[in-house]
């Protein structure tokens, strides 16, 4: 069986810099700690020893790694997490990623150092190079990505986003729409890679030739967000529909077209991804696809706690429908019953 030592001269590097790694309890330079996680992955020595030893000794918490203050999804995702971990009896440790590769990883290995039973992932990984999904599976730490499938080595839950997507865009071409823009999110992002695959779907199926003119990047903020729909509208030609693809960008999506008094939907048709509590008190309100949050926390502490009790076993991919809410926004005439207006949802996507 292979030892802390054995990773040490596989690595080599001192027994204390390899503990320093694997524990998380002091920074290590990049390349030295890329050295000791090939040694652990060579060795065997975490998967065999440190890994089901953690599982053994539980401490009954999850650990959450999220960018839980920069998305306001995020903050009802992380509601629905901590009510799901507390009834599957543990206490949930709430971290923040800033979606940032170099802080994911220092929070995933915080939490590791503070030896809780699984991590529940919102990663910010834009490839298999990732250093926090390399870690996490080199030291084979329980884990479940959740709302960004960006590995299949791992457990992952998430809407389903390319079919949803393009969706929104065909039902804007219904509407008689031939420039649908879009305002895209962060670049590489597992969810902003689908969504914009989707909004290309949905131009190719209403038979609309993909411009890229007619996307702006922004990247997944309010303010970039607000800048970019600004570009599109000056355009020559401008649009005269915009796919949003999250809800934190549809509040700059909005000021920005308020402020150029441009009216929605007369002027410029608009769909969102992301449904959220205000959506229905903006002024038209908003049609939009709703993820489907509370599911989404049954399935990840469901399978997280899968993962904890067999870490052995294939990891598994979940893909959940969302709805669409069939809103004003998008300049479809809807029925006003006598108090408030009416909406009608059902699912989008396959």
């Amino acid at each position: 069986m292979a030892t802390m030592a054995d990773v040490a001269r596989e690595a080599g590097v001192s027994v204390s810099t390899v503990s320093h790694v694997i524990n998380g309890t002091r920074f290590v330079a990049d390349g030295t700690r890329e050295r000791v996680l090939a040694a652990v992955e060579s060795t065997g020595y975490a998967a065999g020893t440190l890994a089901r030893s953690l599982v053994a000794s539980g401490t009954k918490s999850i650990g959450l790694a999220i960018s839980a203050i920069s998305n306001f999804y995020f903050a009802d995702l992380v509601a629905a997490l901590e009510s799901q971990v507390r009834l599957a009896g543990y206490t949930l440790l709430l971290t923040d990623t800033h979606d940032d590769q170099e802080e994911e990883l220092r929070v995933v290995q915080a939490l590791h150092q503070r030896r809780v039973d699984g991590i529940l992932l919102a990663t910010e990984a834009r490839g298999p190079g990732s250093p926090s999904l390399r870690y996490l599976s080199q030291l084979n730490i329980p884990t479940v990505l959740v709302d960004r499938c960006a590995s299949p080595r791992f457990d992952q839950v998430g809407t389903e986003n390319v079919e949803s997507s393009a969706y929104l865009v065909m039902h804007l071409a219904r509407r008689g729409h031939r420039r649908i823009g879009m305002i895209a999110g962060q670049g590489g992002l597992s969810t902003s890679t689908e969504r914009f695959r989707g909004y290309q779907a949905g131009l190719a199926r209403a038979g609309l030739a993909f411009d890229p003119g007619l996307v702006g990047t922004g990247r997944s903020n309010a303010e970039t967000a607000e800048v970019a729909v600004g570009a599109l509208m000056d355009l020559a030609e401008p649009p005269t529909a915009l796919f949003v693809a999250n809800n934190h960008m549809t509040i700059g999506v909005m000021r920005a077209l308020d402020r150029r008094g441009v009216r929605v939907p007369e002027d410029v048709a608009l769909t969102v991804f992301d449904d959220f509590e205000w959506a229905s008190l903006f002024h038209p309100r908003l049609t939009a696809i709703a993820q489907p949050i509370g599911e989404i926390a049954v399935r990840s502490v469901r399978l997280l706690a899968e993962r904890i009790a067999d870490p052995d076993q294939p990891p598994r991919t979940v893909r959940l429908r969302p709805r669409f809410m069939h809103r004003d926004s998008c300049g479809c005439v809807r029925r006003t019953p006598r108090h408030g207006r009416a909406a009608t949802s059902h699912d989008a996507g396959p």
